[in-house]
């Protein structure tokens, strides 16, 4: 790639923002010059959250990201938002539109995963995983669309999962073992709701894209459902690809499936540390990845 990617001048509003992937993110769009508007239930101080009928704080908060795109010479804004309340989420995009002075990207990331096998999963947990991974990135998409189209362009990323393709037999032990069914199947839906809106914003130069992680990434909210031996990989990889797709022309890039260690090595794309200063090193995804996953991103 010639020139670093460039976006100055973007405003990207980053969802789930307060840590992990998110946080990831905004921090690298912002070390290339967006200012980004980052998201979350905790401004100040740490959220709960409740899996397997426990409750447990996780660490993140907004002021801690906003801090630490300040401190790399970014710009950032913390707007606190909790996407379970629809009073909150329907009004998060136009309120963050007027703060920032628009809106150019919508990075969909926010989640909510409670894994257990289908036959014994409450219909709560049903409906939170169905609402945080398909209900919320359709109404946030709604209502970026129209400031995306005032300004003749914009990009939506959804944050995918390997999990979201179909597993080949013969099955692995964990597949087996179940859990991840009903997330899946979201992240599932997610690929072909991307695909879709794609071909319906093309002609509006707006891109819709999923990027997900080749492997796993060991976040605080994630934590807990990667069993402790499980080879993980760098968040940076996939906050790169990220930034890879987020400043090109949508007819070169909309409707792209792509997962973070795969396209950044094939496509020859150097990856920075999250503050844009620093190379990484190349990485060849692991042989064990998904073998249904696209190097390039096209789909299928």
């Amino acid at each position: 790639m010639a020139d670093s990617p460039s976006l100055i001048g973007k405003v990207a509003l980053v969802t789930g923002a307060s840590r992990g992937i998110g946080r990831a993110i905004a921090q690298r769009m912002a070390s290339a010059g967006a200012t980004v508007v980052v998201t979350a239930r905790s401004l100040d101080s740490a959220a709960t959250s409740i899996r397997a009928n426990t409750q447990k704080i996780v660490p993140g908060t907004l002021a801690e990201t906003v801090a630490l795109i300040q401190q790399a010479g970014g710009k950032a804004i913390a707007l606190a938002a909790d996407l379970e309340n629809p009073t909150e989420r329907d009004g998060l995009v136009d309120k963050a539109a007027g703060l920032a002075g628009g809106i150019d990207i919508l990075v969909n990331n926010a989640g909510y995963a409670d894994y257990g096998r289908m036959e014994f999963m409450s219909l709560e947990t049903f409906d939170r995983t169905i609402e945080h991974y398909f209900r919320v990135p359709f109404v946030l998409s709604k209502a970026a669309i129209p400031h995306m189209k005032e300004k003749g362009a914009g990009w939506i990323i959804n944050i995918g999962s390997t999990t979201g393709l179909a597993p080949g037999k013969p099955y692995r032990p964990q597949q087996k073992a179940g859990g991840e069914l009903i997330y899946a199947s979201c992240k599932a839906a997610l690929n072909r709701f991307t695909q879709g809106l794609a071909a319906e914003l093309l002609d509006y130069n707006i891109a819709v894209n999923v990027i997900g992680p080749s492997t796993a990434i060991r976040t605080p909210g994630a934590s807990d459902l990667i069993p402790e031996q499980y080879p993980t990989e760098d968040v940076e990889y996939l906050a790169e690809a990220a930034l890879a797709l987020a400043y090109l022309p949508a007819a070169e890039r909309s409707g792209l499936v792509t997962y973070s260690m795969h396209y950044p090595y094939y496509l020859g794309i150097p990856v920075m540390t999250l503050d844009g200063k620093s190379e990484m090193p190349q990485k060849e995804p692991p042989d064990w990845a998904h073998p249904l996953i696209n190097a390039t991103g096209e789909w299928p």
